[in-house]
């Protein structure tokens, strides 16, 4: 982390809201060589929330060079969901499987993989992923965890050319890891035959539904031998999930170790009150003046991405982008460096960051506040993983208080809101102010018309149809600033 500066600490103060969110009234790149920079702490393994305390790896059954890989990266106790998947998985079981981001859902389906599949037994392992992001990251995860014996694990997945990944293909590897758009195509091309699959996983169900998936899903299970074992990993467990796992699952065995809400207890959220065009202002003074560590910054469309990440360099903020337009060798080396430890702040859109598990990341920015409350939990899950805690700050313009209740209500907490006293709103811009003006003028010409139109003048000459059942009224009502008075939200 760099060198703090002397600016004033912003000071955090609760208060009772009225209108929820209506307004009142520079960093460089650590050049500490990668080698010896701390890329992420270890997981905090005194969390019972997390961490199955009463049990080691070593009582799960998993092979010896698992076993033997776990033991040199110095990992003892599993997780809730390893503690319980593991055991059904190694028994041959179907499971469906929901936990929240972050407990390690990965080594939960994966270990038991790597010590169900044999050596040598050709694309005998599925596992459908929702994004090519984190195609590439599970198959670098197993792959270490597989350091000791003799498995291959090939990712495969959109946005590279085929020709790129035939080869690695060709050369039989035991266990495949792809997005479901790419493994069909391999699979017509055949290149990917499923006739010898024994283990289909399919993470982040709910994301690849969401993304449109679903029948492709379909097609890819259905054309599997049906005696295979089938396990599904999810954040969330919907009706349609359960659907889906009855219709390709036998007598699945469910394990469940989060809540419904997904509330992320050990993030402290907060929301801070801008309009909109005080928004870069804003990010840039809190990334310069609170230093946060590795930061995640949210926007909702690639077209925003590009304009934050140039205008926090403008400020001398040292920010990478991810998003679906870039070129695909880009966004890798922009992940890898994020996961090595020698990126601070990465500016994304949601779909490019969907499947982004990099440990960590300590704060998560909602610059602009999604529109799904459900996509807000999923942000800020990518920090507070593996029993630490994490920060998430959003910035909510006046107009946005509903959207943050239904947030707080699908959170099922309340977010306070954080003064930042030492930034002052800048005036509004010329354009907003122009368009203000003119929104005014048409309310004001409105109004104007439609005194008119209830003129008293020449009652009987009157056009009826303007008045409900042709009746025109002797009295008027008097005149009202419709639309114009103040309310409480601006």
């Amino acid at each position: 982390m760099t060198e703090q500066t002397d600016a004033p600490k912003p000071r955090k103060r609760r208060r009772r809201r009225k209108g929820r969110a209506q307004g009142d009234g520079d960093s460089t790149k650590d050049e500490t060589p990668r080698s010896q920079q701390n890329t992420s702490p270890p997981p905090v393994v005194d969390d019972p929330e997390t961490f199955a305390l009463d049990q080691k790896f070593s009582d799960l059954g998993l092979s010896e060079k698992v076993q033997k890989a776990l033991d040199e990266k110095g990992f003892a106790h599993p997780t809730l969901i390893q503690s319980q998947m593991i055991p059904f998985a190694l028994d041959g079981k179907d499971v469906l499987g929901q936990a929240r981001t972050g407990t390690g859902k990965t080594a939960a389906f994966g270990l038991p993989a790597l010590g169900m599949i044999e050596p040598g037994d050709a694309f005998s392992a599925m596992i459908l992923v929702p994004t090519r992001e984190l195609a590439i990251q599970v198959a670098e995860e197993l792959t270490d965890f597989a350091r000791f014996s003799e498995h291959r694990i090939v990712p495969v997945y959109g946005g590279q050319p085929i020709h790129k990944q035939v080869p690695k293909l060709e050369k039989r590897p035991e266990i495949i890891v792809g997005t479901p758009g790419r493994v069909m195509d391999m699979n017509e091309r055949r290149h990917l035959p499923y006739d010898n699959v024994k283990l289909a996983i399919l993470d982040e169900v709910d994301r690849m539904l969401d993304i449109g998936f679903r029948d492709d899903i379909r097609k890819i299970l259905g054309r599997m031998k049906p005696n295979r074992q089938t396990i599904f990993v999810s954040a969330t467990i919907s009706d349609e999930i359960e659907k889906l796992a009855r219709s390709y699952m036998k007598n699945p065995e469910k394990i469940v170790t989060s809540g419904k809400s997904l509330t992320v207890q050990q993030v402290a959220q907060s929301y801070m009150s801008v309009e909109r065009w005080d928004k870069p202002r804003l990010l840039s003074h809190m990334i310069r003046t609170e230093q946060p560590g590795m930061t995640l910054v949210f926007c909702r469309t690639k077209r925003t991405v590009d304009k934050i990440q140039k205008s926090l360099g403008r400020d001398k903020v040292d920010a990478h982008a991810i998003h679906g337009d870039m070129v695909q060798g880009k966004r890798n080396r922009v992940i890898r460096d994020l996961r090595d430890g020698g990126l601070k702040v990465v500016v994304c859109s949601d779909l490019a960051s969907r499947g982004l598990d990099v440990e960590g990341i300590t704060h998560v920015i909602n610059y602009d506040l999604p529109e799904d409350p459900e996509i807000y939990i999923h942000r800020i899950g990518r920090t507070a993983r593996a029993g630490r805690d994490g920060i998430a700050w959003s910035f909510v313009s006046p107009d946005q208080g509903d959207l943050l209740t239904a947030i707080e209500m699908l959170a099922n907490t309340e977010i306070p809101r954080l003064e930042i006293e030492s930034f002052k709103p800048g005036p509004v811009p010329g354009d907003v102010r122009a368009e203000r003006e003119h929104e005014a003028g048409k309310k004001d010409q409105e109004i104007k018309s439609k005194s008119r139109a209830l003129s008293t003048d020449n009652l009987d000459e009157a056009d009826t149809s303007k008045f409900p059942g042709g009746l025109v009224p002797k009295k008027l009502p008097p005149k009202r600033m419709m639309g114009r008075s103040r309310s409480g939200r601006r």
